[in-house]
Order: structure tokens, then C-alpha cells, then sequence
């Protein structure tokens, strides 16, 4: 067996979470957002029930640096009511993204299916009686009682901005510019771009809603300003098509600059070809040169400046193909999975089913998958090993081995994270959070 490369092995470092059995888990409680802030110092969960989490890194020399505690936690989405409408508006985080931190305190944006808001966390001092007094005796005169005070720091969160009204489809998509003034937010038809210091009024820079939507064929699956020039975006289709956008060029960026699509094999056609084609999420690598698209079966990487066919593509739930009938019927063939660069762009990290994660190491075309389960971690620092899936007439022989009809459907990690300068990974799996780390 070859030997793995450094960038694959990996160990257990935290759990945070409830350890729950089968249907015991609350709907509200499934974390459906998680993202490190730009120094990796703090992380964000957002779950189902409209809460965002956050969580600090540990700063003590002698302790696990891949360590995180709690920070602080807020409600930022309640359930609503569209009366006109008739539509119910759920209350679960849809993703979380950081701005630059420019003092103390921490601004991020999160979003529900309709309403993005602008949060800002700080601390802040009180000056609390500490249930003492002192007592002074001043010559002849009686004793005086004097309370004594103590300073106290908590952490407060509000909201500063609430941008609403801008979206008639559920938004999928936020995307912080890199001039730190504007956003984008992106839904199944429209794409618009908002300032902060403006949430009354927002610019439509997208638009494929057809005069007859009964002519509409692809919908915007995920959209990403580039990391570096605040005139480029790109969105995704459910064609598997990704589309560069030039704000230079035209205010309304309907005519895309560049276009990036992989011609299928007509042999290789089926019922599924569409579904499975369609791109769940795309993101920059760090440099801008890169960008990464994730369909349901593979992950493929495309330079920017070509865009007739990606320059590598991994593949990640080949194993399933032949069980796509029974996740059409399941209706896990829907499934948005994320993925994510590692700070160096060398790894790219996204989820499976079965509480599985898969990394894939662009240099050495290699790839490993680690399973995030309570029941296989050995104390804090476990190695995890690597897991190899057996499917057709092939038979489990060692304990490493995983046949693809005895994979758990109803535990997956769908939402990652990889800390922009250290080796350590957030995974949300269900309703626990995963740390991990080299």
C-alpha cells in the first residue's frame, strides 16, 4: 500500500454536541452553516433553529492549539409568516461569512431563505456590585458603609443592518467583496449586490428569470466575489455550467465574460445526468487563479483562464452511481454538499454520507477518507484511519472497510470548514460539531 502523504493524516482533537440515538435528534439543533473567520480565531455555527454559535480558539502556549471553547451564542432568525404568499419562512441559517475584523469588534453576515443581517459582537464592560462593603471609621463619627464594585466583561450581540425585501426565491448564496464595502447575495434567479451602510436598496447584477418561466431551464445554485478583484463574481447553474462575471463590463452582468463548462459524454447519458450535473457549491482558491465546482459525484478544479475543461477532477461518490436510483427515491440525490480549500490551496476537504469527509491532495493526486464518529475516537489526540468502500460483490475483510450498502444516508457531513493558516478542520455532522487537526 503507498504511503500517504502528511496532508492526509489526520487526528481528533474535539466534539461539541449532544450524543444522541437514533430519533432523538431535535430538527432545530442540525447545524447547517459553519465558517472560520479570517485569522481562524473564531468560528461560526449557524443551525436549523435560527441560532449562530461561536466559538474562540485556545491562546495558552501550553494547550492544544486546535482547541476551541465557547464564545458566545445569539437567535438571529425567528420563523415568519409571508401572508401574502401563503409562505411559511424558515428560521435556519443558510451560511454565515466573517467580515475583516477593523477594532475589537466582530461583524459577520448571516443569512435565512429571505433576509440577510449584519451582526456585530463585542465586549462590554459593567460595573457590577460585588455584594461587599467596606466599612470606614472616620474618627468619632459612625461607621460608614461604602458597596464595592467589581468590572465585568460580557459579550453582547446585536444587529446592526437588516437587509430584506430584495428576494422573491430562497437565497443560497452570500459573498463579502473584497473592498469590505459591499456584498452579494444570490437566489435561484437573481443575483444582487447590497452596501453595507444601505439595506433599504440593493443593485440586481444577475438576472435569468424568463418572460415565461415556463421556459426556464437552470436555476443559480451558488455564487462568490473573487478573493482579489472586487469587479469579478462567478455563480453556478443546476446545468453544471459556472459563469464569470465583469461588473466593468456592463452593470447588469446577464452576458457572462467567461464560461466554464465540461462537455458530457453522450454515451454516458441517463435519467440522473442531470441532477447529478448540477454544481451544489464553487469558491476561489485563495490566490484567485483557481476555483473549485462540487456536484453531487466529484469536485473538479478549473484555472480561470481556461474554460473549455477543468485541469483536475476528483472523484467523491463514484461508489454511489449504481444506487442512484434508490437516492432518487430517498431523495438524497438532492443533497447540497459544500467544500473548501485548505489556506495553501493545496487540499480541498468535502463531505460524504456515513459521517464520512474526504480530502484530496492536488499535488500527489492522492485522496484519503476519515470517518467523524464518537464511537472510533480514542482519547483527544486519536489518529484517525483512513477508510477504503467496498461496493458490488466486494467483501469486508478488515475493520478499514466500509460496503456501500451498509453506509447511514441519514449522517452526513454536508457543511466544512479548513482554519485559513492552521491544519484544523470544522465538520458538521448532523447536530455535532467536529474539530480536527494534524
Amino acid at each position: 500500500m503507498a504511503a500517504i502523504p502528511d496532508d492526509l493524516v489526520w487526528s481528533f482533537s474535539q466534539v461539541f454536541g449532544d450524543k444522541a440515538g437514533e430519533g432523538e435528534i431535535s430538527e432545530a439543533d442540525i447545524i447547517s452553516a459553519v465558517e472560520f473567520n479570517h485569522d481562524g480565531e473564531y468560528l461560526a455555527t449557524g443551525d436549523k433553529g435560527g441560532r449562530v454559535v461561536l466559538f474562540e480558539r485556545n491562546q495558552e502556549p501550553e494547550g492544544n492549539p486546535a482547541e476551541f471553547r465557547f464564545y458566545t451564542e445569539f437567535q438571529s432568525h425567528e420563523p415568519e409568516f409571508d401572508y401574502l404568499k401563503s409562505l411559511e419562512i424558515e428560521e435556519k441559517i443558510n451560511q454565515i461569512k466573517w467580515l475583516r475584523q477593523q477594532n475589537a469588534a466582530h461583524f459577520l453576515l448571516t443569512t435565512n431563505d429571505k433576509t440577510i443581517k449584519l451582526w456585530k459582537v463585542y465586549d462590554k464592560q459593567y460595573c457590577v456590585d460585588s455584594g461587599n462593603e467596606s466599612r470606614v471609621q472616620p474618627g468619632s463619627m459612625d461607621a460608614l458603609r461604602i458597596p464595592e464594585h467589581r468590572v465585568e466583561l460580557r459579550t453582547e450581540s446585536r444587529t446592526k443592518r437588516t437587509f430584506s425585501n430584495a428576494h422573491a426565491y430562497h437565497i443560497n448564496s452570500i459573498s463579502v467583496n473584497s473592498d469590505d464595502e459591499t456584498f452579494l447575495s444570490a437566489d435561484d434567479l437573481r443575483i444582487n449586490l447590497w452596501n453595507f451602510g444601505v439595506d433599504d436598496q440593493s443593485f440586481n447584477i444577475v438576472d435569468i428569470k424568463p418572460a415565461n418561466m415556463e421556459e426556464l431551464t437552470e436555476v443559480i445554485t451558488s455564487a462568490q466575489f473573487h478573493p482579489s478583484h472586487c469587479n469579478v463574481f462567478m455563480y453556478s447553474s443546476s446545468k453544471g455550467t459556472i459563469k464569470l462575471g465583469d461588473m466593468r463590463q456592463s452593470a447588469l452582468c446577464d452576458s457572462h465574460a467567461k464560461m466554464f463548462e465540461e462537455q458530457a459524454d453522450p454515451a454516458s447519458k441517463s435519467f440522473f445526468s442531470e441532477i447529478i450535473s448540477s454544481v451544489s457549491d464553487v469558491k476561489f482558491s485563495h490566490d484567485g487563479r483557481y476555483f473549485f465546482s462540487r456536484d453531487y459525484l466529484t469536485i473538479k478544479i478549473w484555472d480561470v483562464n481556461m474554460e473549455s475543461r477543468p485541469v483536475q477532477t476528483f472523484n467523491v461518490h463514484e461508489h454511489l452511481r449504481p444506487k442512484l436510483c434508490d437516492l432518487y427515491e430517498n431523495d438524497c440525490i438532492f443533497d447540497k454538499f459544500e467544500a473548501c480549500w485548505s489556506g495553501d490551496d493545496r487540499n480541498l476537504l468535502t463531505g460524504s454520507y456515513h459521517n464520512l469527509f474526504r480530502i484530496f491532495n492536488r499535488e500527489a493526486q492522492a485522496d484519503v477518507t476519515l470517518e467523524a464518529s464518537r464511537d472510533n475516537i480514542c482519547g483527544p489526540s486519536h489518529v484517525l484511519h483512513p477508510l477504503s468502500i467496498l461496493s458490488g460483490t466486494q467483501r469486508k475483510t478488515t475493520r478499514e472497510q466500509l460496503h456501500v450498502d451498509a453506509m447511514d444516508f441519514n449522517l452526513k457531513i454536508m457543511h466544512a470548514a479548513w482554519h485559513p493558516q492552521k491544519p484544523i478542520l470544522a465538520l458538521a455532522a448532523v447536530n455535532n460539531l467536529y474539530l480536527m487537526r494534524q
